[in-house]
């Protein structure tokens, strides 16, 4: 059984997968320092920045999908700033793989690489420190998780437990 709502279950992985991908990249390096064959290497920081892009567009996903029942709890302007966060987020983790993919060429090119994605994983964590608080201020200052707290009613935050509010999924003029 998937937890409701889904979103605050899945937007740890990309924020702790952006602060560990730094770590790895730089092991990575100081493995191939000392011998170790790149290819071999560099592949565990270029899994950690796949399953990094992937957890960031679930992320993504999920709070779209979760984004209009907050609305009826949260002022627009701090949404919106958390989802464009989290939206430039995603794309420099997918152009960090990009980056990251090319460390597996060898020679000169697989070098710059390595090293471009192992400073673009450092700078990779300002955005995703961002992204991780603008979502705490949605739930802890604008109170976004009461979105998900039953009134009164048993019905869900914004409804008001009438049967036909609760059969069509509306939200009571009285509650807006």
């Amino acid at each position: 059984m998937l937890p409701n709502p889904l979103h605050p279950a899945v937007v740890h992985f990309p924020i702790v997968l952006a602060f560990l991908l730094p770590l790895f990249a730089i092991g990575a390096l100081v493995a191939i320092r000392r011998g170790a064959r790149p290819l071999r290497a560099w592949s565990l920081p270029l899994a950690v920045g796949a399953a990094l892009t992937l957890s960031s567009w679930v992320a993504v996903e999920t709070g779209e999908g979760q984004s209009e029942r907050v609305e009826r709890v949260v002022a627009e302007q701090p949404i919106e700033s958390h989802e464009e966060a989290a939206e430039q987020f995603l794309t420099l983790s997918a152009v960090l793989l990009l980056v990251t993919a090319a460390g597996l060429v060898r020679g000169a090119v697989g070098r710059a690489g390595r090293i471009t994605a192992t400073l673009g994983a450092v700078a990779l964590v300002v955005a995703a420190a961002r992204v991780g608080h603008s979502g705490g201020e949605l739930v802890y200052r604008h109170g976004a998780a009461s979105a998900y707290v039953p009134n009164v009613n048993g019905a869900p935050a914004g409804v008001s437990g009438r049967p036909s509010d609760l059969s069509r999924g509306r939200v009571a003029d009285d509650e807006r």
